[in-house]
């Protein structure tokens, strides 16, 4: 059966004080209302269901079967209003959390897994996991709800997706001493003697250097080795296999040692930013704002 109302909150008090003291005038008393307007608060309740609750004598009050069937019910009802009463006032505390943050490997590694105690200290009731993905992946398992949020510099086009910056992202196109040293990299037109290592076929990273202001489509390679991920590229790079566009962050110690140097420096790659990503109509949001301050209080390294 369904009702086309549900009770109030004051009908259902009313109810379990009866049923709890099977005295009308006690119960009343109770919840500080009047003999009349508590048996009126009985009466609309039985209405409500189209059943009796009590059966009364002008000696006694008992709950019928149906009553006897509500009760249970009842107090369940009022315990998850008045949970729900604290939980608004923040009595209760923040309810607990599980989040799963995506990001790519070799930032993860090196930037927030560092973080993880900070992060969950400073919210205790938040569990945090994550998930290590390139940054289609990423933004794949957010739409599908596989992931929570993730950290990613991914150029973002759906709509369905917000986004929160938290840190610029510089790069450099580089190569090993090693390498420069046998085939030296300080024209255009020695392009041709070299191997441009990216993450696929379309490039996303040379993007960076192509798109900056000088620089353009006159780097014509010798041949062009995609390795998938940055931290496969800069092992590469290093190794003399080729020259990379890479995130300034990752090889700023290499280029401190020398055992990377920056090629063409006269071109600085366009930046991008590190953003942390969620779907636009989470209701966590505050949650994913907060955690986006903890991280730009974090250098990247």
């Amino acid at each position: 059966m369904q009702f086309a109302e549900i009770p109030s909150n004051e009908s259902l008090r009313c109810f379990v004080a009866a049923a709890h003291t099977l005295h009308f005038r006690k119960a009343a008393r109770q919840v500080a209302l009047t003999p009349a307007a508590f048996g009126q608060r009985i009466r609309q309740l039985e209405e409500l269901y189209r059943v009796p609750l009590f059966t009364r004598t002008t000696r006694s009050v008992a709950l019928t079967k149906e009553g006897l069937a509500l009760l249970p019910q009842a107090e369940a009802a009022l315990t998850s209003l008045e949970a729900c009463a604290r939980a608004a006032r923040g009595d209760a505390g923040p309810s607990r959390q599980e989040i799963i943050l995506g990001t790519r490997h070799e930032l993860g590694m090196s930037w927030l897994i560092p973080q993880y105690d900070k992060l969950v200290k400073e919210r205790p009731w938040m569990e945090l996991h994550f998930y290590f993905g390139s940054g289609s992946d990423l933004l794949l398992r957010l739409r599908t709800l596989e992931i929570d949020c993730a950290v990613t510099s991914t150029r973002l086009s759906d709509p369905k997706l917000h986004a929160l910056q938290i840190h610029r992202e510089d790069y450099v196109l580089c190569a090993s001493k090693t390498l420069l040293a046998k085939k030296p990299f300080t024209k255009a037109e020695h392009a041709k003697e070299h191997t441009l290592i990216d993450i696929s076929p379309d490039l996303p990273l040379f993007r960076y250097w192509k798109d900056a202001p000088q620089g353009g489509d006159r780097l014509n390679f010798e041949g062009m080795v995609s390795f998938g991920g940055i931290d496969a590229i800069r092992a590469r790079v290093l190794a003399g296999a080729g020259v990379a566009v890479l995130p300034l962050y990752l090889v700023q110690g290499d280029l401190k040692k020398g055992t990377l140097k920056e090629v063409l420096p006269n071109v600085k790659p366009v930046h991008d930013w590190f953003r942390l990503v969620f779907r636009a109509n989470d209701p966590r949001r505050p949650l994913f704002e907060s955690l986006a301050e903890s991280l730009r209080g974090e250098a990247l390294k």
